[in-house]
């Protein structure tokens, strides 16, 4: 275990709901907050990476940023995990979609998360180890989704360390191994859980659509956001 606080969490012990929302967005965490929870307060604010918890339908729910890329989704939900004795983290965040089946504003859920990263050389396995999600949480959100209605594809994600890449072949080279969008957290996410014991899960909207060039400007991606963002209230209760 980790001490408390840690160098990113100036929460105190118990300030954090056992799952834990984690946008990439510190904005979005504060929108999620204020607009969903009941009673929401500010339990760590480090870097500007705030974390809240209120309750969603009666139920004790964090919310708190990862920032961006599997560096920081590593820092933070590790010392939730290892730290805070958070159970659960979802990830609610945006990929670019690069299947033709795939559209603007789906949901994408992750039962795993392919990576170009070499996140997982830290363990020094002799192979490959492939990030996966928890299958409880990933068989609650299909069914949630599939109540609700929503659009939503399960299957593999890749967590690129890159945003802007010199390889202009890369997501064509991913899109033939059936990969349904590029976002840059999930693996991260997923190892870490792994390693400690704890459940992730990772679902995202389309946003963009790498084959098509189609994308959703700021006030679309707000708008689509709250289908993804109520399936993930749902499925922490």
């Amino acid at each position: 275990m980790l001490n408390v606080p840690t160098p990113h969490n100036g929460a105190k012990p118990g300030d954090f709901a056992k799952t834990v929302l984690m946008p990439g967005d510190p904005l979005r965490a504060r929108m999620i907050a204020e607009r969903f929870l009941d009673g929401a307060r500010l339990v760590n604010d480090v870097r500007g990476i705030g974390g809240f918890t209120g309750a969603w339908k009666g139920c004790p729910v964090s919310v708190m940023a990862s920032g961006m890329g599997m560096p920081s989704m590593g820092i933070y939900s590790y010392e939730l995990f290892e730290a805070y004795g958070v159970e659960n983290i979802i990830r609610i965040g945006s990929a670019g979609a690069i299947q033709e089946n795939v559209k603007i504003r789906d949901l994408l859920i992750g039962m795993g998360a392919c990576t170009n990263s070499n996140y997982a050389s830290q363990y020094h396995l002799p192979g490959t180890f492939a990030p996966l999600a928890d299958f409880g949480l990933l068989k609650r959100a299909a069914g949630l989704a599939e109540e609700k209605g929503y659009s939503f594809h399960v299957g593999n994600l890749l967590s690129s360390d890159t945003f802007y890449t010199d390889d202009e072949t890369a997501a064509a080279q991913w899109r033939k191994m059936g990969v349904l969008g590029i976002e840059m957290e999930a693996a991260a996410l997923y190892m870490n859980a792994a390693r400690c014991g704890k459940r992730a899960l990772a679902i995202c909207t389309v946003s963009d659509h790498i084959l098509t060039g189609e994308e959703l400007d700021a006030k679309a991606r707000q708008e689509s956001f709250l289908e993804m963002i109520e399936l993930a209230l749902d499925l922490a209760v």
